[in-house]
């Protein structure tokens, strides 16, 4: 798992947010490593990484009748993708990703989970899953479930958090963590508790759109940092007490086209 931390500077606008990198390799068996969340005022953000697999690659046996009307959904999902712009064509493969619960009590960190061992590289894709997730106290810090993608040797990547007010979609390059400006939607939520949406992230070239029970959001993604990496599940925490904020992810696949 690997760690972050950072500091926003402002409330509903693009901001430049200082970082402050601190890297430390754990053993592989070691537990997850702690990773800061950007809480409504202000956040630090220091990375560490120790991979934790969650993910298992989708199975090969003999489908049943429940298997595939499972496959035939999510075909007919990615359809209405193709409809709308999002992607090009169905054409690809699917991975499953394993059930994910995960606690983490601490202020404006977020923390990630590679789903593999080694690192592996992803490139345009499918996210689709169900989050649900609870703080231990109520506050207005950013907390709840997210992923990381484009994950590179240097620690750069992108983030995406899904909280309460709205979606969190953050570029980190260079130990400095900026936000990714929306090019349609508004990016706001109004969740309720207890919080819980169905989720799809989509990436397609420099085109990312976050869709929230459905409702999309378009952003663009900076044309001289690479999408294409590792790829996280991850928490951001909104708090320090108790178990902090928790996060279950359920029904996870990804979905990557053919090239």
């Amino acid at each position: 798992m690997q760690t972050s931390r950072f500091h926003w500077f402002g409330i509903f606008v693009l901001v430049l947010l200082t970082v402050s990198l601190a890297c430390s390799a754990a053993a592989p068996a070691a537990p997850p490593a702690a990773t800061p969340v950007p809480p409504t005022a202000t956040a630090a953000f220091t990375p560490t990484a120790t991979p934790k697999p969650t993910s298992t690659p989708r199975p090969t046996a003999t489908p049943n009748f429940a298997a595939t009307q499972e496959m035939d959904a999510r075909l007919e999902l990615l359809q209405t993708y193709v409809e709308a712009g999002y992607i090009s064509s169905t054409v690809g493969e699917f991975e499953r990703i394993d059930d994910f619960h995960e606690e983490w009590p601490q202020l404006n960190w977020y923390q990630w989970w590679p789903l593999h061992q080694t690192t592996t590289n992803y490139g345009d894709l499918v996210f689709k899953a169900h989050f649900a997730w609870q703080t231990a106290v109520r506050t207005s810090d950013l907390s709840g479930c997210g992923i990381v993608f484009g994950v590179q040797p240097n620690g750069d990547h992108y983030a995406v958090f899904i909280d309460k007010a709205r979606i969190a979609f953050l570029m980190n390059r260079g130990g400095t963590a900026y936000q990714v400006g929306k090019t349609s939607g508004s990016g706001r939520l109004s969740i309720a508790e207890p919080a819980e949406a169905d989720i799809a992230v989509i990436i397609n070239g420099a085109s990312a759109y976050v869709l929230v029970d459905g409702v999309p959001t378009k952003y663009t993604l900076s044309a001289d940092q690479p999408s294409s990496g590792e790829f996280a599940l991850s928490l951001l925490s909104g708090t320090n007490k108790d178990f902090g904020t928790r996060c279950d992810i359920t029904d996870a696949y990804i979905w990557m086209p053919d090239n």
